[in-house]
């Protein structure tokens, strides 16, 4: 099986002109519409439900979100006695079915293939930020060695309404044909820069949690989805209001790079009968021994 069979298999269809150009252009598009009320209503209380059954221990099989707005390693965050900003909880699909409507939104699937070529799912964490918190320097998600060094499509799926006074995600509309931007604990290392005109870029930051020019506040609707390129710069906002703001991060990657978290390493027998064979293949998976993490 490939990307193309697979997304064949599940009847996704090309990108509209529109979509194609919002998202070359931008970087980034949105839609909406995606989820019923009574499909987020569900997403959202197995959210809640979710948070009470880990506790402590929510999010620890990725990453912890300080109050600073910066990710951490879970261990070194325990230890440390780590205040939390933000809400995340991680390996969802082992945990829940609500969440399985969520791999079969076309245009997300569409795009990741559109921009990297043969694509895998690279992971999915939910994220509320608390009040008072949630703001993140602006970043980017991942290297840029040269121009047209894809590596990620992120999408951000609303169980809650995002307005301006709960947290909204900010994005700098085209700064995905930018370098790299890295920020401690928001990102992978810097990689080696090889084109000329990302070294010579003059447009950086001088403060990673300043506004900067031209960036956008996306304000969405619970039940819609953004979908962007995780080369564009982008980040939190902070949640002002307290008002609920429950949402998943669902991305996917190249296949020949690691997954965030390796499906298989978590895969119970449940969620490996849940998947049909396109699914299976996009989560890189095959049937499950016992895993230790079950």
């Amino acid at each position: 099986m490939d990307t193309r069979s697979a997304l064949q298999a599940m009847n996704v269809r090309d990108l509209t002109e529109e979509q194609r150009h919002k998202f070359d252009t931008d970087g980034y598009f949105v839609l909406e519409n995606v989820y019923t009320p009574q499909e987020c209503e569900e997403m959202a209380a197995e959210f809640d439900r979710m948070l009470a059954d880990d506790g402590e221990n929510a999010g620890m099989e990725v990453s912890l979100e300080g109050e600073d707005g910066r990710l951490y390693n879970p261990d070194e965050g325990r230890e440390a006695g780590l205040k939390i900003g933000s809400t995340r909880i991680s390996n969802i699909f082992n945990k829940s079915r609500a969440f399985d409507r969520c791999l079969n939104i076309g245009p997300l699937l569409a795009a990741s293939a559109h921009l990297l070529g043969e694509i895998k799912l690279h992971g999915a964490n939910l994220r509320e930020p608390h009040k008072g918190y949630g703001q993140q320097p602006l970043h980017s998600d991942v290297q840029k060695r040269f121009k047209g060094d894809w590596w990620l499509v992120n999408s951000a799926h609303m169980f809650d309404d995002m307005t301006l006074d709960n947290g909204p995600t900010r994005i700098v509309p085209g700064s995905q044909h930018w370098p790299e931007l890295n920020v401690p604990g928001e990102n992978v290392m810097p990689s080696e820069v090889t084109d000329p005109d990302l070294l010579n870029f003059e447009g950086m930051p001088e403060d990673a949690l300043a506004p900067y020019p031209g960036e956008v506040m996306i304000t969405i609707p619970a039940g819609s989805v953004a979908v962007f390129n995780s080369s564009n710069w982008h980040g939190g906002t902070q949640n002002r209001s307290g008002a609920r703001r429950r949402m998943l991060h669902l991305t996917y990657t190249r296949r020949d790079l690691k997954q965030q978290l390796p499906q298989q390493e978590y895969l119970t027998q449940d969620l490996y009968e849940r998947l049909d064979e396109p699914q299976r293949w996009l989560f890189d998976v095959v049937a499950p021994t016992v895993s230790e993490h079950a």
